[in-house]
């Protein structure tokens, strides 16, 4: 597979030149294409589309209302279907957006409002949920003014880029340390686009919770419990990927709002198959569940694994098992086998390490059992 990073290519930098060289007055092609090319096979994509911008924003005028002019003149027709797109005649999209939202982000503060409207028109050729970062880092309460009026826009892209662009812990991107101390100014964007007919935006709400939820678990997990009352399948699906951290993490909360109390169960009988498991092997053990209650109960089984690190500390990883439903009284037993083998995610460390179970959202019991892991083996994972 090409590198991602190809994407910034000397084809899509003469696309760029192609229609600069249209609207910018006195353009000099060479003198745009050259420099960067010269740079652009040793540098990574971020560093690739920076470098873009940066030559980008070197050839535009000064004057402001020229430069919105210009990179609104130069991008693609077509509001909805290119975003995937590579540019084309017709004009820009797709990843050479990604460089010019930066210019509009490093470059465009000081005209701030024009700035944000050439973005929400970008952003319908790809997605800029980069660089309106730069506008909520400078003024929160200004741009989120402006983001009011996009949650009813007719173009999705639009909508979308309200939940994602402030998202506060959007991945490879600046953290926005204003909404992950206090989320509740973007809340009202978020309940407004909930039942967004997009599920494209629909997820992009749950994804911003999500990122919430790792601050504030406890407001996402009320906020579940009142988004799901005679909620619809649809937002019932979005709150389950919203909260499907606090899930995993047994959050008491956010599973009573998908119905899953505590259990009401005798303390599970665990067993290890195995006290040592040679790296490469697999890991086996079961569990006898005995519910001590009248009615019948919804139960969620997982399976936490403590692994040890370089510090001798343990780490725990939790790991999806069952889900069923337990008769009054009744007992039932689940097997599991864990291959404990070399992933690109992990670096495994023999000795103890350990296994607990999570039923509910409550942790069971803990077992110890050994890890061996030769010496040429001892690296592998990471």
């Amino acid at each position: 597979m090409e590198p991602f990073k190809n994407l910034f290519s000397p084809a899509l930098v003469s696309s760029l030149a192609d229609h600069l060289h249209l609207q910018v007055s006195g353009f000099d092609r060479d003198k745009f294409e050259t420099p960067i090319l010269a740079d652009l096979q040793q540098l990574e994509l971020k560093q690739r589309a920076q470098l873009i911008a940066d030559h980008v924003h070197l050839h535009l005028p000064e004057q402001l209302a020229e430069r919105a002019r210009i990179l609104l003149a130069i991008l693609h027709p077509d509001e909805l279907d290119h975003v995937n797109q590579p540019s084309d005649e017709h004009g820009i999209c797709g990843w050479a957006i990604f460089a010019l939202q930066m210019v509009v982000g490093q470059h465009g503060l000081h005209d701030f409002d024009r700035s944000m409207e050439v973005l929400r028109q970008m952003t319908k050729r790809f997605s800029c949920e980069f660089g309106i970062r730069y506008f909520l880092l400078a003024d929160q309460a200004r741009a989120l003014k402006i983001m009011q009026n996009w949650v009813e826009d007719g173009n999705y892209h639009v909508r979308r880029l309200v939940s994602e662009g402030s998202r506060p812990r959007l991945p490879w991107a600046m953290q926005l340390p204003g909404f992950i101390a206090d989320p509740s100014p973007v809340l009202p964007l978020l309940t407004a686009l909930r039942d967004d007919e997009q599920e494209y935006v629909r997820r992009s709400v749950a994804n911003n919770l999500n990122d919430i939820a790792k601050d504030h678990p406890n407001l996402v997990g009320d906020l579940a419990v009142n988004w799901m009352e005679n909620a619809k399948p649809v937002r019932q699906k979005l709150v389950r990927h919203a909260c499907r951290t606090l899930i995993k993490q047994g959050h008491e909360t956010a599973l009573q709002a998908f119905g899953v109390f505590p259990a009401k169960i005798d303390p599970p009988k665990i067993n290890i198959s195995s006290k040592t498991v040679q790296f490469g092997e697999k890991l086996g053990f079961s569990v006898e569940i005995l519910s001590n209650s009248d009615q019948p109960q919804e139960l969620i089984i997982d399976y936490i694994l403590h692994f040890k690190k370089a510090n001798g500390k343990l780490a725990p990883k939790v790991f999806k098992w069952s889900k069923f439903t337990l008769a009054p009284r009744q007992s039932r037993v689940l097997q599991k086998k864990h291959s404990i083998r070399p992933i690109t995610t992990r670096k495994y460390y023999g000795g103890i390490q350990g296994l607990s179970l999570r039923i509910n959202g409550k942790d069971f019991g803990y077992l110890e059992f050994e890890l061996t892991v030769s010496n040429n083996k001892a690296g592998m994972g990471r």
